[in-house]
C-alpha cells in the first residue's frame, strides 16, 4: 500500500486550489491516500505552518509524504526541497516551513538563525537527507510561478508515494532555510515566559510551553491583563479563562463557550508569563 499524503497549507477551502492539488496526485498515483491536516493556516504565515506541521506529522504512520506549502515567496528564487528523515518524507518549499521539523529532531549542526523572523541558511546533520527539487521532468507543464503547490510539489509527492527515490528528483543538499526558533525562558525555578503560537478554530490561544517547562505545584497564568489561577485537566471543569494542556501537549488559554483570543486581543507573539505561587 502506498504510503499516505499529507497537506498542510495556508489556501484555504473557499477557492478550489487544495482540489486541484489532489487531482494533480490522483492524476499520477490513482491509488493515492490524501490526508488534510490543515488549509486554515493564516495566509503567509510559514511560522504557523511549520509549528503544525512538527505537532501532527508523528500521528501518521512511518514513510508518510508530508506535503506543506505556505509560499509567500513563490516564483522567486527560494527552491523546492525533500527532506528526509527516519520516520517520513517532507516536500515543501525552502524557506523555513519544516523548521520545527528540524528542531524537533535536533537535525541541525549549526546554531539556529538569531532572534527574528527571517529564515537563514543552516547545515544539517550528517546522515539526514535532503534533496532540492531541481528536475522538471516530473513537474506539471508548463509550470505557473504562483502555483507551484500545483506543478511541482504535488506531483513530487506523487512520485514519492510510489516509490520513487527522492535522488530522482534532483541533487542532494545540505543547506536548509531555517527560522529563528524561540524558545520559552526560564526565569529561576519558579517562572517561565513563552508565547502565543497562534489562535486555532475555537479561539484558543496555543502556546510554546510544553509541560515539562512549567514550575513545580500550583501555577498562575498571566496573558496581558488576564491572570488565571492553576492549569485545568479539561474544558468540562473551567469557568471562565482557563489554562490547559492541550492534547499536542502545548499549554492553551480557553475560554469555555466562547472565543479566548478575542476576549483578550491576543496576538501571535503575545508574551505569556507562568509563575509558582505558595
Amino acid at each position: 500500500m502506498a504510503p499516505p499524503i499529507t497537506l498542510l497549507t495556508d489556501f484555504g477551502i473557499e477557492d478550489a486550489y487544495v482540489a486541484v492539488m489532489k487531482g494533480v496526485i490522483l492524476t499520477r498515483n490513482p491509488e493515492a491516500v490524501i490526508v488534510d491536516i490543515t488549509h486554515s493556516i493564516e495566509p503567509q504565515n510559514i511560522r504557523q505552518g511549520a509549528f503544525i506541521l512538527a505537532s501532527s506529522y508523528h500521528y501518521f504512520p512511518k514513510r508518510s509524504i508530508h506535503m506543506a506549502v505556505v509560499d509567500p515567496g513563490v516564483g522567486g528564487e527560494r527552491r523546492g526541497i525533500i527532506l528526509k528523515i527516519p520516520d517520513a518524507l517532507f516536500v515543501a518549499p525552502d524557506n523555513g516551513v519544516l523548521s520545527y521539523v528540524i528542531e524537533q529532531l535536533s537535525l541541525n549542526e549549526e546554531a539556529a538563525p538569531e532572534a527574528g523572523d527571517e529564515a537563514a541558511e543552516i547545515r544539517l546533520k550528517r546522515g539526514i537527507e535532503a534533496v532540492s527539487i531541481t528536475d522538471p521532468r516530473f513537474w506539471r507543464q508548463p509550470v505557473c510561478p504562483t502555483f507551484h503547490g500545483r506543478d511541482v510539489f504535488a506531483p513530487v509527492a506523487a512520485g514519492l508515494s510510489l516509490g520513487l527515490s527522492p535522488y530522482e528528483f534532483g541533487e542532494k543538499t545540505d543547506m536548509l532555510a531555517m527560522l529563528p526558533i524561540t524558545k520559552p525562558a526560564m526565569l529561576g525555578p519558579d517562572e517561565v515566559v513563552g508565547r502565543v503560537m497562534y489562535a486555532d478554530h475555537f479561539g484558543n490561544l496555543v502556546t510554546d510551553i510544553r509541560s515539562s517547562h512549567l514550575p513545580p505545584g500550583p501555577v498562575e497564568v498571566t496573558v496581558g491583563s488576564a491572570r488565571i489561577d492553576g492549569i485545568s485537566r479539561h474544558y468540562e471543569e473551567t469557568r471562565g479563562l482557563a489554562a490547559i494542556l492541550g492534547s499536542s501537549g502545548y499549554l492553551e488559554i480557553s475560554l469555555r463557550n466562547g472565543n479566548a483570543a478575542s476576549r483578550l486581543g491576543a496576538l501571535p507573539g503575545d508574551a505569556v508569563h507562568v509563575f509558582a505561587v505558595s
